[in-house]
């Protein structure tokens, strides 16, 4: 959108991913006004002219001590469209974290299927174009929108940062189930690529029933190996730990976990302790607010994605190319 100015915000709950992506743009954030009532109602609006303007706004999606997942979605939503009122020439949504986007599909009888919903919610309010980053499942999260939706993968960051830390050291990736297969091989092509060498990947044989989770075969090699477990985001930790620990179990010398969002639910902490798991490798879409400082120091490593997110909204911006962007 070459020739219309660019306005950038970043809501209140995600300033620092957003003034992190304002340094990279060079840009400072717009200014904006967030304002809570004694009912639990808010209202948001720019404090800046925006007609005309190509405009983003940053808001992650994950719910934290302050604001649910509810609160986030309405406030970014509402903001929108009071953008749109005031004349913005398209409106841009960058949720950095996609709450919901796990809920694509029809597990159960009479299941929602509220990615759907979501798309729907932004859709409505006149939202022109969302931006995510490693979704659960990017064909479902592109079937759920009527408009365009950018996925941006992180394929290429973890790359980045397994081909300077590796070293010589023999490695494989590992989906921690087969439904990973794809995110796996994407990965295992980029690092494969920086490394100049071939890599395999394998799989975690799991099942998942009511809440439960079972299985456990490696399919694949990682004796004597270095493994990277890939997955779009860890949760409560349990599955990245319990294929860490199948891998231990067929004789993996070193075991890492990436995953692009790192909630850290519940006991993610003491599980995320397990000496199975060497190190743990996230991006900031979520800070790991619900951690130990002192596990986060010891075995985390948190990549930057306010970067990636920041290149992406210049390309969009100027008419660039995000293919270009996520393959290189």
């Amino acid at each position: 959108m070459s020739g219309t100015g660019l306005s950038v915000f970043a809501l209140h709950a995600t300033r620092e991913f957003g003034e992190r992506v304002s340094a990279h743009l060079k840009q400072p954030l717009a200014a904006h006004e967030e304002r809570g009532f004694e009912d639990g109602e808010h209202k948001v609006r720019p404090l800046v002219g925006v007609r005309g303007a190509d405009v983003y706004v940053i808001q992650s999606l994950h719910g934290d001590e302050s604001e649910s997942v509810h609160d986030k979605l309405c406030r970014l939503l509402f903001f929108i469209g009071a953008l749109k009122d005031h004349g913005a020439a398209r409106v841009t949504a960058v949720v950095p974290y996609l709450g919901y986007s796990r809920k694509d599909r029809r597990t159960k009888p009479r299941d929602p299927v509220t990615t759907r919903y979501v798309a729907a919610l932004f859709e409505a309010i006149g939202t022109d174009r969302v931006v995510t980053v490693e979704v659960h499942n990017v064909a479902a999260f592109q079937n759920a929108f009527r408009i365009p939706a950018e996925h941006l993968d992180t394929a290429r960051l973890f790359a980045e940062h397994f081909a300077e830390t590796l070293g010589d050291a023999d490695a494989v990736i590992v989906s921690p189930d087969a439904g990973g297969v794809k995110r796996a091989d994407r990965f295992r092509g980029a690092l494969s690529r920086r490394l100049n060498r071939d890599l395999a990947t394998v799989f975690i044989e799991k099942y998942r029933s009511a809440g439960v989770v079972s299985g456990g075969a490696v399919v694949g090699d990682v004796d004597g190996k270095t493994a990277i477990i890939i997955d779009d985001l860890i949760s409560t930790g349990t599955t990245m730990t319990r294929a860490a620990a199948a891998c231990r179990a067929r004789g993996a010398l070193v075991v890492h976990a990436a995953a692009a969002h790192g909630l850290f639910i519940g006991d993610a902490g003491a599980i995320l302790e397990d000496p199975a798991l060497d190190r743990v490798v996230i991006t900031d879409t979520v800070p790991p607010f619900r951690l130990d400082p002192a596990l986060v120091k010891r075995k985390v490593t948190v990549l930057d994605a306010a970067a990636l997110c920041a290149e992406a909204i210049r390309r969009l911006h100027e008419g660039g190319s995000l293919v270009d962007l996520l393959e290189g």
